[in-house]
């Protein structure tokens, strides 16, 4: 199960919980460890071979963490800074993908010598934690299939 786009064991269900382990370097290199109980998540099971495609592939392991600089409305899209680790940023192409806290999105634009902006839709607010995240909160980055994506 991806939880905040990083990819966990299922080790326990119960009801509409699970349960996984997590290990000092997935709580390093993800934000999981700034989560607290009760906190929004953006969840996705695993895809089975041969069903639709909705958006881009993404892999399981998680090459960074990034931080928000700014958010800003633009229209009914919000238009949100995000400053990349330096050893990821040349990775980056603009109208290239990135997966955010396991949302796949669209670089809009470069900006400056450390960030990336993102238009994010009325649909990835409305349906992902991308809808109540602030300048200052964190974000777990991952690759997706595509060569112009954050990789390590």
């Amino acid at each position: 199960m991806a939880v905040d786009g990083a990819c966990l064991t299922v080790v326990d269900r119960k009801d509409a919980t699970f349960s996984a382990d997590v290990s000092l370097e997935t709580l390093r290199r993800t934000t999981l460890g700034d989560r607290r109980p009760g906190d929004a998540v953006n969840l996705e099971s695993p895809l089975a071979l041969g069903e639709r495609l909705g958006g881009h592939l993404v892999l399981g392991h998680v090459d960074g963490v990034g931080r928000i600089r700014s958010r800003e409305q633009a229209g009914e899209a919000v238009r949100v800074v995000v400053e990349v680790p330096a050893d990821i940023l040349p990775l980056v192409a603009e109208k290239g993908s990135v997966a955010l806290d396991g949302i796949s999105l669209t670089v809009n634009e470069l900006v400056g010598a450390d960030s990336i902006s993102l238009m994010l839709i009325p649909e990835t607010l409305r349906a992902t934690t991308w809808g109540t995240k602030r300048a200052g909160d964190r974000a777990t980055s991952r690759r997706t299939s595509s060569p112009s994506t954050w990789r390590a």
